[in-house]
């Protein structure tokens, strides 16, 4: 008998290894067809864990990529010194608006066109698609006009010193007059990812990044045959990266075999989804420029102290979207979901996605805040060697980072309310959080009291606390599940 039992291990062991490896071999595929993406993937049938995955993934590496971007540009003007640094925190500061108005105009985008997919209406999906890129086009000129002509002033209002904006109009400039970059590199995105299609949103910002980080350091500090062009080097190879990605995208965008195939009588105007897009964008538009006004705010307390206090801020507050905006990737994905899940009329499973995926984010972001935590000067030495920019930096990356469990779940949520089309819901939170608390908190805790630049670290803790607190409980009442768009 122990010998038949002894005999019978080997034929147990190798049977548990086959399973393993046909596990892995499945979790492969599964990974590579995220990536590859489909069009004939249906998100709202079969395992909600499966179709999480297949659309996060991209999702979290497009995410991932954008915030290269910033990464990248940072590391290197880091090395023209805190002057070049401020200059582009400023000058983010200030565009950043911008991208709250290209975000907005991409949760319209995204929530009009998931739900005509899961309606099974794909020429419908199209024409919304056209119309948002009509909006796009306004937008992106009357933003490029004005940052052209009044760059000096903008950095001088943001409290920019003079030897600042001698240094840095040129960069501010050309970011500004770049515009149509950012916002039809969101834009053509959202459309993308509210038909399912992520990967192509993955890939055009892999095109982009690649292209910058190629061109920034040659532009900058003019390698090779290029140009030493200095700070404004920076932008000039983030628009050239950019404009190539949506080269890429356009090419998508028009293609005969994906999901959306966007032609010429989808971009002749029609007012009714024009309108449509605009109801849904001024919710989703007034909510981030809610939250980046505050942010605005925020830079221009710190800027009252010292270029150092700023250029440290800036360098954190990069590596905190660093790991932040992959946890968006995955807050993207469920407003895909949940637009698709409600177009096919299954709210409940939207509600049970937004819970799964949820989990999914406390768990990367409660990881990732540990080891902020643990090592905040360690990342700080990659970007600076100021150890006034350093110990800054340390402040706010810890301070910041005790906040992310919070963000994880509030984050998800707020999307789920983005997804199903009820923009407003985020927004008069987001008045709450940032400018009734965030903002008189962060001048009282700053000045009166006179933490400095802690106070401010300290204000938006507590804001991004309260805010996930407050999404949380109002999405629990369901009301979402109710909006049409």
């Amino acid at each position: 008998m122990q010998n038949s039992e002894y005999t019978a291990l080997p034929a147990i062991t190798s049977q548990q290894d086959a399973i393993m490896f046909a596990k892995i071999k499945t979790s492969l595929q599964l990974f590579r067809q995220a990536l590859v993406g489909s069009a004939t993937i249906n998100y709202t049938q079969g395992s909600i864990g499966r179709a999480t995955f297949l659309l996060s993934v991209p999702m979290i590496l497009e995410m991932a990529m954008e915030s290269v971007f910033a990464i990248v540009d940072i590391f290197f003007v880091a090395g023209l010194g805190a002057e070049a640094v401020a200059t582009v925190g400023l000058t983010e500061a200030v565009i950043s608006l911008l991208y709250a108005v290209a975000i907005g105009l991409s949760m319209a985008a995204t929530a009009l066109v998931a739900r005509r997919i899961g309606e099974q209406n794909p020429a419908a999906a199209a024409i919304a698609a056209g119309q948002a890129l009509w909006l796009g086009l306004i937008v992106s000129l009357l933003v490029g006009v004005a940052g052209f002509l009044f760059a000096e002033r903008i950095l001088l209002l943001m409290g920019a010193s003079q030897s600042v904006v001698d240094t840095g109009a040129g960069y501010t400039r050309i970011m500004f007059s770049g515009a149509f970059t950012i916002v039809f590199l969101f834009l053509n995105n959202a459309i993308f990812r509210g038909a399912g299609d992520a990967s192509i949103a993955m890939r055009a910002l892999i095109i982009a990044n690649g292209i910058n980080i190629v061109l920034d350091p040659c532009l900058i500090y003019g390698w090779g045959p290029f140009p030493e062009m200095g700070i404004t080097g920076a932008a000039v190879a983030t628009n050239i990266g950019r404009g190539a990605g949506i080269a890429y995208q356009v090419y998508y965008l028009c293609a005969n075999n994906r999901r959306i195939q966007l032609k010429l009588k989808d971009l002749v105007l029609r007012l009714a989804t024009v309108w449509q897009l605009c109801r849904i964008s001024v919710g989703g538009i007034a909510q981030y420029l809610i939250a980046t006004a505050s942010w605005v705010f925020l830079m221009r307390l710190v800027s009252m102290h010292s270029a150092e206090a700023v250029a440290g801020y800036t360098i954190a507050i990069r590596v905190i979207l660093f790991v932040i905006l992959p946890s968006w990737g995955l807050s993207n994905a469920v407003a895909t979901l949940v637009g698709q899940n409600l177009g096919a009329g299954q709210p409940q499973r939207a509600e049970d996605t937004v819970w799964q995926v949820a989990r999914y984010n406390l768990f990367y972001m409660g990881t990732v805040a540990l080891l902020l935590i643990a090592f905040p000067a360690w990342v700080m030495s990659f970007f600076s060697e100021d150890p006034l920019v350093i110990s800054n930096g340390v402040q706010s990356l810890r301070i910041l980072s005790y906040g992310f469990v919070f963000l994880a779940i509030g984050s998800v949520v707020t999307q789920a309310f983005n997804g199903a089309g009820d923009t407003m819901t985020p927004t008069w939170m987001n008045i709450l959080a940032f400018w009734v608390l965030q903002i008189p908190l962060a001048w009282t805790l700053s000045g009166f009291m006179g933490w400095g630049p802690e106070g401010v670290y300290w204000s938006v803790f507590i804001a991004d606390a309260a805010m996930s607190l407050l999404a949380t409980l109002v999405f629990l009442r369901g009301g979402w599940k109710l909006r049409y768009v």
